[in-house]
């Protein structure tokens, strides 16, 4: 099984895709006003849109991104005007996370992990 793509709820989703754009997604769909994907820099997955009424206020998904240069990244989006509410910072569990909401509140992450991603030193075999 290989993850295909996550979907996520938008009050407005052509507001959603110019920031999706400036966090570097390539735009592949623009169905507005309801849906637009787009792809990801690196492998194959896939990221979409869809347009909802009403963003329900919970602790539901949150969407990582992983950045090689993820210092530089959140720099380069710094001075676009983009806001975070964690600066880079490393974490016990290994990776280093900046974390942003976007224009809905859906919580983002752009990460770096390298091999702990998928080996941390604790994974089972």
């Amino acid at each position: 099984m290989n993850l295909n793509q996550v979907t996520i709820p938008s009050t407005n989703v052509e507001k959603a895709v110019i920031f999706y754009q400036s966090l570097g997604l390539h735009l592949i769909v623009y169905s507005m006003p309801h849906y637009a994907r787009f792809e990801c820099q690196e492998g194959d997955s896939t990221f979409s849109i869809h347009l909802v009424e009403n963003i329900q206020n919970t602790n539901g998904v949150s969407v990582y991104f992983e950045c090689i240069n993820l210092d530089e990244k959140v720099e380069e989006l710094i001075d676009l005007g983009i806001k975070f509410d964690e600066l880079p910072t490393d974490k016990p569990y290994l990776w280093r996370e900046a974390r942003l909401k976007d224009l809905d509140g859906n919580q983002i992450v752009l990460y770096y992990a390298g091999d702990n991603r998928k080996n941390p030193p604790w994974r089972i075999d």
